[in-house]
């Protein structure tokens, strides 16, 4: 599967959704990021052979107390969404200090340990690419590159040629990586809704026309023979009741035909929602696992299609998911998906309350859970028939 530059950087640092295997990569960045700060360990000794015990132990200190810093902001901060970055009253607070504080050790280190500790700039911009806003993740990235240019040019013998100009490139290419991904997130979301919305629209223009074949040519016929039997009702008594009683027929004939097509809407089958969810899922461009509708063999199908149905209707809206799967037994059928998850405590929508409602009518239970792995287990089970309830 092609994975967008945007994506990676997610992946790695891990910025997406605060679920299970989302704390691991935010971790797995926090560690790699700070891993990178090995590289001023050579440094730090010759500062321990030449400067002596105070300078080195000053820098000893920046350097841990700086890696503490990027720990503390990939694993605290990485929770925050870029698809909700957008506000600047979304930034959490707590940032800023942080982001001071890296700027004040990132100046001790390049005063204790010279140049070589300039690439520690880089990590002020990159924290704040994932914690800020786009325009105030930018300014700071502008700020970063520009110091990161400036700085060798007025500190007396720090000439790092072509060095401090490759190193000023790196934050925007980050920042843009992030932006681009931001951007892909946003367009997948607006397209699944869309298509979504577009199911829907199709749904009720096939209603639509069943409707109008129904009713438009029998409201047309029963009109004429109802004038009809208006202008033979003082001619041909006979023929007018004949008249009227076709009309009776008609309209019996269009009630039951709407009837059927109300109830076509109304009635939910596991087989047939099993059809529509790979349909839906397909459309939405995730993977979806189901079993064959031909070899489900259950007494609460209806049931089981309405749950199926909710659930399928949650993973293409909200999951972002990439892997949905369905599994069904005689007793229960569980939906999972790999997305980004949910608060499993927060108060349930309506969907989901109706849904557990139906099941408590049948002596069954509704568990919503998010599994170690991420995304969100909707299991529904009903006793096994002859069981105590």
């Amino acid at each position: 599967m092609f994975v967008s530059s945007g994506d990676f950087v997610d992946r790695v640092f891990g910025t997406g959704a605060a679920d299970a295997s989302g704390m691991r990569r935010g971790w797995f960045g926090a560690a790699l990021a700070a891993g990178w700060l090995l590289y001023l360990v050579p440094q730090i000794y010759d500062s321990w052979v030449e400067h002596g015990t105070v300078r080195a132990a000053g820098a000893t200190a920046a350097v841990l107390a700086f890696g503490g810093l990027i720990v503390t902001a990939f694993v605290v901060f990485r929770r925050l969404d870029w698809d909700e970055q957008d506000d600047p009253r979304s930034v959490d607070p707590r940032i800023w200090p942080l982001l001071a504080g890296m700027a004040a050790l990132s100046v001790a280190m390049m005063a204790l340990l010279g140049a070589s500790a300039l690439p520690t700039a880089l990590y002020i911009a990159v924290v704040a690419i994932f914690s800020l806003p786009t325009r105030l993740s930018l300014a700071v990235v502008v700020a970063v590159s520009a110091a990161m240019v400036a700085v060798p040019v007025f500190a007396p013998g720090w000439w790092l040629g072509g060095t401090a100009l490759v190193l000023a490139v790196i934050p925007p290419v980050i920042w843009l990586a992030r932006e681009i991904g931001l951007r892909g997130r946003r367009l997948q979301a607006i397209t699944r809704s869309q298509r979504a919305d577009l199911a829907i629209e199709a749904e009720r223009n096939r209603v639509a026309r069943d409707v109008h074949d129904i009713l438009g040519h029998s409201l047309t016929v029963i009109t004429i023979k109802t004038e009809l039997a208006q202008r033979l009702i003082d001619v041909d008594v006979a023929r007018a009741k004949a008249e009227l009683a076709d009309v009776e027929r008609l309209a019996r004939e269009a009630l039951a035909g709407v009837r059927d097509t109300v109830g076509g809407l109304r009635e939910v089958s596991l087989h047939r929602e099993l059809a529509t969810a790979h349909t839906a899922l397909t459309a939405a461009e995730i993977v979806a696992v189901l079993p064959d509708s031909t070899m489900v063999d259950t007494r609460h199908g209806e049931l089981f299609g309405w749950v199926l149905r909710e659930a399928v209707t949650n993973v293409v809206r909200h999951s972002a998911a990439e892997h949905c799967t369905v599994v069904v037994t005689e007793n229960s059928i569980e939906i999972t998906d790999d997305g980004r998850g949910f608060d499993v405590t927060a108060p349930s929508g309506a969907g989901l309350r109706g849904l557990a409602e139906r099941l408590r009518a049948a002596g069954g239970t509704l568990t919503v859970s998010t599994p170690p792995g991420g995304g969100v287990g909707l299991l529904a089970a009903v006793p096994a028939e002859g069981s105590a309830r």
